[in-house]
């Protein structure tokens, strides 16, 4: 399908979908008045080139028509005696070639279009039916909902297995299976809702409460998205080349969402509010986006084929990490005894695990209160002597290399008067100066002191050399550390 110049006017509303999405036709003047479910696109004339059939409301619900498409233009146009509610394409027969039909839904009929020639009317009731279609409608006719229903959501096959999906005025959905009279499941929702779309076993639901819900078809709710205005309009988005499947969503605001699971895809900006959208073969492109305004107009977009559609694309997002399933391992019978007895212990637990906390907190206090008053802390506690003392070992023995490095935390008061002293055990090791005075330590600066350690002991045993930084006439250290001396490594070789 050739691109139009009539989509420029639409080009410069959306960056992001010029980066997937060709822009192939725009005409707000096409007069267009329809919704999703009066969309559908088919090969009506069996010559591979897919035409878009269109129910067409009319403007103000007057005068509605059945439209045929071929690219841009209108290739038939009949009027409808009352307004559709549905159109869908099948196939009649089983032989070569296989063209399919046209069924349209309007009022108690449903019309039925043959090489886009009325073909058959079936009104409802009928005639006699065939008695194996008998049969079915007595079975679909025992299946009862507690009210009307507004969309509906149909998988599986019939004669095997399927699941019927309604979402009814009563704003709850009803799940029902081949097999059950009464809805098996309930999904009791807070709105009305206001489109109903199934990706494999999970139902995304759309709320006037601008919201999108995800349940799985048993009724168990997924995730939840907020969206930035009312929802118009929803429908599904399959890619079968690159097996992806998506919600479009159109809102009020003039913008066209599209969800995997919660994750944001792409966002389509569109002149006017998006009122019908539908996704397919159109032409002889395979991926087309078709959407019609609220003004009537008619917009169309084509995939690129480079295209791919990346989470978080559209706009920041929850990470896509928040959407898996965590792995929850079986309950074993050790975990089962084990909740039972919290259960019925759970006081008692709760006060032994209170006292030993308090415990364990009075203990590190006393702890703490221990080393400030001993000075067992190699920084200073007074905010009159703020001290800092890192020592460093090094060497392999019998003669080591004590480094002190001595720093005044002071913003601007500098310390002098300091000594040095260190407590050792005079059988293992020997010092040079066991007892030495600081120079003057000027605020900010690290001052590395050296002293020389030399181990008397051949046995391979150590000790620890305990340093003091003391005030003179002060007995008390202002900060202490404890150096774990290595074992002389020459001693225990010789």
């Amino acid at each position: 399908m050739a691109a139009s110049g009539d989509s420029a006017g639409c080009r410069p509303n959306s960056t992001e979908a010029n980066s997937k999405w060709l822009d192939a036709h725009y005409d707000p003047m096409a007069n267009i008045h329809t919704f999703s479910a009066c969309l559908a696109l088919a090969d009506l004339h069996g010559d591979g080139e897919y035409k878009l059939v269109v129910g067409d409301l009319g403007a103000n619900g007057r005068h509605p028509r059945l439209k045929v498409l071929k690219g841009p233009s209108v290739l038939t146009e009949s009027p409808l005696p009352t307004l559709p509610s549905a159109a869908a394409a099948f196939l009649m027969e089983p032989h070569e070639p296989r063209t399919p039909a046209l069924a349209l839904a309007s009022g108690p009929c449903v019309y039925v279009y043959k090489n886009l020639r009325p073909y058959f009317k079936f009104s409802l009731p009928p005639l006699p039916p065939n008695p194996l279609e008998q049969d079915l409608w007595n079975q679909a006719k025992e299946m009862s909902l507690p009210s009307v229903p507004v969309f509906l959501e149909v998988s599986g096959q019939f004669d095997v297995e399927f699941w019927l999906t309604a979402a009814c005025r009563d704003g709850n959905i009803y799940i029902l299976r081949r097999d059950s009279k009464r809805p098996r499941y309930c999904i009791e929702l807070s709105s009305q809702p206001v489109g109903l779309v199934r990706i494999h076993k999970t139902l995304v639901v759309g709320s006037t409460q601008d919201m999108l819900h995800s349940f799985t078809h048993k009724g168990k709710k997924l995730w939840t998205v907020p969206m930035p205005a009312p929802i118009l309009t929803m429908s599904l988005l399959e890619q079968r080349s690159r097996g992806l499947q998506a919600v479009m969503a159109g809102l009020a605001n003039g913008e066209m969402r599209i969800y995997r699971d919660k994750a944001l895809l792409n966002i389509i900006r569109t002149p006017d509010a998006v009122t019908s959208i539908c996704f397919g073969r159109y032409g002889r492109e395979d991926n087309t986006l078709i959407m019609t305004t609220r003004g009537g107009g008619l917009v169309i977009k084509i995939l690129k084929r480079t295209a791919v559609f990346g989470e978080g694309a559209g706009e920041a997002g929850p990470p896509p990490a928040q959407a898996l399933r965590l792995n929850v391992p079986r309950k074993t019978r050790l975990y089962v005894d084990q909740t039972l007895r919290e259960r019925e212990a759970g006081t008692a637990m709760h006060r032994a695990f209170q006292m030993d906390l308090y415990l364990l907190r009075l203990r590190a206090a006393r702890a703490y209160v221990q080393a400030l008053e001993s000075s067992l802390n190699p920084v200073s506690a007074t905010l009159r002597e703020p001290l800092k003392l890192h020592a460093v070992v090094q060497g392999l023995g019998p003669t080591f290399r004590l480094t002190l490095h001595l720093q005044n935390t002071s913003a601007v008061r500098p310390a002098i008067g300091l000594l040095v002293s260190f407590l050792y055990n005079e059988s293992l090791y020997a010092l040079p100066r066991a007892f030495f005075k600081v120079p003057m330590l000027v605020p900010g600066l690290s001052y590395p002191m050296e002293t020389f350690v030399e181990c008397l002991s051949d046995k391979g045993i150590s000790d620890i050399i305990k340093v003091l930084v003391l005030r003179e006439g002060q007995s008390a250290p202002l900060l202490s550390a404890h150096i774990n001396m290595p074992v002389s490594e020459g001693l225990v070789a010789a």
